[in-house]
């Protein structure tokens, strides 16, 4: 039963009204687009969903002072009440060399046991520990989905980490995943992309994630080199070479991970080349000090210098620039972008030595990308997110994690796709009939108010009600012109304003962004 005593029997035959239950329906371009619906369908692309706030600052300034500022926005706080939730959890406490090294010495004393059953009861604290902190990093990260200032910054920074993708469940990177998306993917994500390309390399969340830290002269593994040609920078067929991924390989030999608090004991002529940042480290005792050729050039064995100049050359390459450039243009407008407006970006990319905010600013100003506004078919996170942003406006939620379990639930989990490729940005792969369901789901628990996002976590104080007034001056002033006629049709017949929530949370036109 949905809020206010409408089963889920009875909801159905208005959703399939609403076109729906079909996944024709589901993909279905809203009827009609309001005449003036630019302004408003511009905020819902480049931030993670409508909300009073966002539209305000559309209103004060214009299209292109919005896009301006959300282009040039600095690093902002949460909300008072959103930033003291962060404030208050381990990974903002320690930094992550600490985290790593306590949680290595938890596992440590946890596997030196010899009694069963103690063993079991000291590995079970030790996961629990480690899922902990990984919860808090989706936490962290949907709060600030939800409710960041530079919202642009946000969507670039969820962009990145799944371009850029790492498991959080492969072996100690739940104590890590944090870190990486704060740290080596937020601060560049509107920045330079060769300093986001290091920035990766140098976290050891990715050495951890694609085995560089056990890639060593004689014992070469070549997981990272591959993934960083096929997925990260120059893209499958674009001209490399199997020859080139196994020098690469050799390059990145000696580029992995450590915990131990000490240098260690070098041949006094590779003293000078070791390099330790936290817990990133070159060690030039594992590393291929012979020359290498690499797309066409000679790098000679000198240390740590040959990545840079392996990363110059890959982040220079017009492969790196149409690669890149396609992957956001299939993020932000088209399962199949426009070859024009690929090969535009990819200029703006080499002209401007990968300057993400000048490639980001070619898209958005394209007429091809004004087309495609209220098109873009949500995937589950854009979803989730610019619905409880929509139903809340503004209302910090007590606990982000239904939010995480609807992302699980539509296979799109926070940090949890296991392979590099990172998920898919294509709408075909969120429209199944599966998916659909849940999110009529997703829909009836938000619309009725009984998600549990203001259940606090620690239990002690009771859950404040949180019945959302979607039907709001925010829909009759800027989104009821986007309906189409059926829609406003089905929409009149709600028995509750619960009722009448879900529905427009179901319909085609919330579905699109």
């Amino acid at each position: 039963m949905i809020s206010g005593g409408t089963s889920w029997a009875a909801l159905s035959p208005k959703l399939a009204r609403l076109g729906l239950a079909a996944i024709a329906g589901a993909l279905a371009v809203p009827a009609r687009a309001a005449p003036t619906s630019i302004d408003v369908a511009l905020v819902d692309r480049l931030t993670w969903g409508i909300d009073s706030e966002s539209l305000d600052k559309m209103a004060a300034g214009g299209s292109s002072h919005f896009l301006d500022d959300q282009l040039r926005a600095p690093p902002a706080s949460l909300p008072p009440a959103a930033q003291a939730q962060v404030d208050a959890m381990r990974i903002t406490q320690e930094p992550v060399a600490q985290l790593v090294v306590e949680m290595d010495a938890q596992n440590r004393a946890a596997s030196a046991i010899p009694d069963p059953g103690q063993k079991k009861a000291a590995r079970d604290a030790y996961n629990m520990a480690m899922n902990d902190l990984g919860r808090e990093a989706q936490s962290r990260s949907l709060l600030r989905d939800l409710y960041a200032p530079d919202q642009l910054r946000e969507q670039m920074t969820w962009f990145w980490f799944n371009h850029f993708n790492v498991q959080a469940n492969k072996r100690d990177i739940r104590a890590m995943v944090s870190d990486y998306e704060d740290q080596a993917i937020r601060p560049h994500a509107l920045g330079r992309f060769r300093d986001l390309l290091e920035a990766t390399l140098r976290h050891p969340a990715m050495l951890r994630y694609l085995d560089n830290d056990q890639n060593a002269a004689n014992h070469i593994n070549e997981n990272y080199a591959r993934e960083i040609m096929e997925l990260h920078t120059m893209g499958v067929g674009s001209g490399y070479t199997q020859k080139d991924v196994q020098e690469l390989a050799r390059i990145f030999t000696g580029v992995g991970v450590s915990l131990k608090p000490d240098m260690p004991k070098l041949k006094p002529a590779w003293q000078p080349l070791y390099v330790r940042a936290g817990l990133f480290e070159f060690n030039p005792a594992r590393h291929d000090f012979g020359d290498k050729q690499f797309l066409g050039r000679t790098i000679r064995g000198s240390g740590f210098d040959e990545v840079e100049q392996a990363l110059d050359l890959i982040a220079a390459s017009p492969a790196t620039a149409r690669h890149v450039s396609t992957e956001i243009a299939t993020y932000f407008a088209d399962d199949a972008p426009p070859p024009a407006l690929v090969a535009r970006m990819a200029a703006t990319f080499q002209h401007s030595h990968g300057d993400i905010a000048a490639v980001l600013r070619t898209l958005f100003r394209s007429p091809e990308f004004k087309a495609s506004l209220g098109k873009r078919f949500k995937d589950p996170i854009h979803y989730a997110v610019s619905a409880v942003r929509l139903a809340y406006d503004g209302r910090t939620i007590l606990n982000t994690d239904p939010l995480s379990n609807w992302l699980q639930r539509m296979s799109e989990g926070l940090f949890q796709h296991e392979t590099p490729d990172g998920y898919a940005m294509a709408s075909p792969a969120w429209s199944g009939p599966g998916q659909m369901e849940t999110r009529f789901e997703i829909a009836q628990s938000i619309g009725g108010g009984a998600a549990g996002l203001f259940k606090p976590r620690d239990g002690a104080k009771p859950e404040q009600p949180a019945f959302p007034q979607i039907q709001n001056a925010l829909f009759y002033q800027s989104l009821q012109r986007q309906l189409g006629p059926s829609t406003v049709k089905v929409l009149a017949q709600a028995s509750s304003p619960q009722e009448w929530n879900a529905l427009y949370l179901s319909s085609p036109a919330f579905m699109h962004r």
